[in-house]
């Protein structure tokens, strides 16, 4: 198994747990060990407590041993991006302005892991505030892809996504606002998921933009992330945005998936493959799974979401805006860092603010309270609602057509390290991923191609409706049994 831990799913640990060939306290072991191998590389991790996973794994042991566990999945590690709070945990969310502070609670999310048993493995890197495509904006370090040290894991969640496709972890959770956690998924070689807005509850996510963030897994296959799903998701009273609890197990529609696509419309929205910029390799692996898809018995129907040309500046419109009013908290007076030797209170908050906060975070509020201000509210922040609402009704007339939507996830391959240094082309890579928040639909990210020059993976992406999480998690699943390629495992080697 030590040389294994690299391919490992959750069911696949989950078994050997039953089973009795390892321990909780061993299989930490194992992965902390690799761990510490691989971060000098990847920096995936902000921070690891070495004796905290140990005793959570001991007491899981404990609970094994006295035929008590908690779940099948009792004693296996997780990580968590350092956006979703734990209690006694830092949560810097990327930043040195809340590099002092420790979570003085669960997320939701955190609560129903532990309930579950799962053992809580470190704080994976991010872009600050969750705010940029590329895990250069953390205020620490750039996390690597492992594929290839000199490229991005993609953003937000790069540490998330970098860290499962390292081996550090079986499974991470990330939060995606415009595709932090599908586009990194893409880059990284992993699933990432993105469930409807509201199916898993955002109390203890510190917000970015709070309309679009939406927690979800990043993990080795497609089963792993509906187990998780099953796990997190449900109404939530101290979140008034959750959906009622699914009637639906996930897992057990994935497991019932079988291998036929025969009648699933699958639509192909023309906006989609006509945009500026594609890549041709990309873009070959696209049309092979298209074609792959078919095979399955799955129709294509055309589709077309007209105001996709829209999306991105709607999107940097309300992200931007919600951002500007969720940061103003942090201000150097309740939490978080505070400047020295300042004469009034407003220089506290300017001060602590401007040394606190990175360039990315500053941009993005400037942006969000320029859009909100007197005399241009209604000329930027009022009509971006409105193009909101026609994104979200191009979606539902295309799902009159058809069952799910097919995609790319990106229209590039992981990019290097430094590699785009213009903010407004980096925003433009979000083009396949921002509309489905906007919707508030979900979407799954799932690996399709290991390009031949550049050894990198390429991602495609199988959007729903609300609520349509078993629609594409299904056909996910049928697709990654019968792609060409089975396995996406990078060949990092130890420093």
């Amino acid at each position: 198994m030590k040389n294994n831990l690299n391919k490992m799913t959750l069911c696949d640990v989950s078994d050997l747990l039953i089973s009795g060939e390892i321990t909780s306290s061993e299989l930490c072991s194992l992965y902390l060990s690799r761990t510490k191998k691989m971060e000098p590389k990847i920096q995936a991790f902000l921070k690891v407590d070495e004796d905290e996973i140990l005793r959570q794994a001991s007491a899981s042991d404990k609970r094994r041993g006295e035929g008590k566990p908690l779940s099948r999945f009792d004693g296996i590690p997780i990580s968590l991006k350092d956006v979703i709070n734990a209690k006694g945990e830092q949560c810097t969310c990327g930043s040195k302005i809340l590099e002092t502070y420790n979570s003085v609670y669960d997320a939701t999310v955190t609560e129903r892991l532990r309930n579950k048993g799962l053992v809580l493995f470190g704080r994976n890197n991010m872009d600050e505030f969750a705010m940029g495509s590329s895990c250069e904006n953390s205020a620490y370090f750039s996390t690597k892809n492992p594929w290839d040290i000199s490229r991005v894991p993609g953003g937000s969640s790069g540490g998330s996504a970098a860290a499962v496709s390292a081996g550090e972890v079986p499974a991470s959770l990330g939060s995606d606002t415009g595709g932090s956690v599908r586009q990194p998924a893409a880059f990284c070689g992993v699933v990432g998921l993105k469930p409807t807005y509201g199916r898993v509850s955002r109390y203890g996510l510190v917000a970015y933009a709070s309309s679009l963030d939406q927690i979800g897994p990043i993990t080795r296959d497609v089963k792993d992330s509906a187990v998780l799903l099953d796990i997190i998701s449900g109404c939530d009273p101290k979140d008034s945005t959750t959906l009622p609890d699914s009637k639906i197990s996930f897992e057990e529609i994935v497991n019932a998936s079988g291998d036929d696509l025969s009648g699933l419309r699958i639509g192909l929205p023309k906006e989609y493959f006509e945009v500026d910029g594609l890549d041709k390799d990309i873009k070959f692996s696209v049309d092979k799974t298209i074609e792959k898809l078919k095979s399955l018995g799955a129709k294509m129907v055309d589709v077309s979401l007209p105001h996709t040309k829209y999306a991105i500046a709607a999107y940097y419109v309300i992200a931007t805006a919600e951002a500007s009013a969720n940061l103003a908290r942090f201000d150097g007076v309740r939490y978080g860092k505070r400047t020295e030797g300042y004469n009034d209170l407003n220089e506290l908050y300017s001060r602590s603010r401007g040394e606190g906060f990175g360039e990315e975070v500053k941009r993005r509020i400037l942006l969000g309270t320029f859009v909100l201000s007197s005399g241009y509210y209604d000329a930027y922040y009022l009509k971006a609602q409105k193009v909101r609402t026609l994104v979200k009704n191009d979606f539902d007339e295309a799902f009159k057509k058809c069952d799910i939507i097919f995609s790319p996830v990106t229209p590039t391959p992981a990019f290097e390290i430094g590699g785009i240094t213009d903010p407004v082309q980096m925003y433009l890579a979000d083009i396949y991923t921002i509309s489905v928040n906007l919707a508030g639909n979900c979407a799954i990210s799932v690996p399709a191609d290991i390009l031949k020059e550049s050894n990198l993976p390429v991602g495609v992406q199988f959007l729903g409706p609300a609520f349509g999480e078993d629609k594409i998690l299904k056909v996910a699943k049928v697709f990654e049994e019968n792609r060409d390629i089975k396995e996406f495992i990078p060949e990092v080697k130890y420093v």
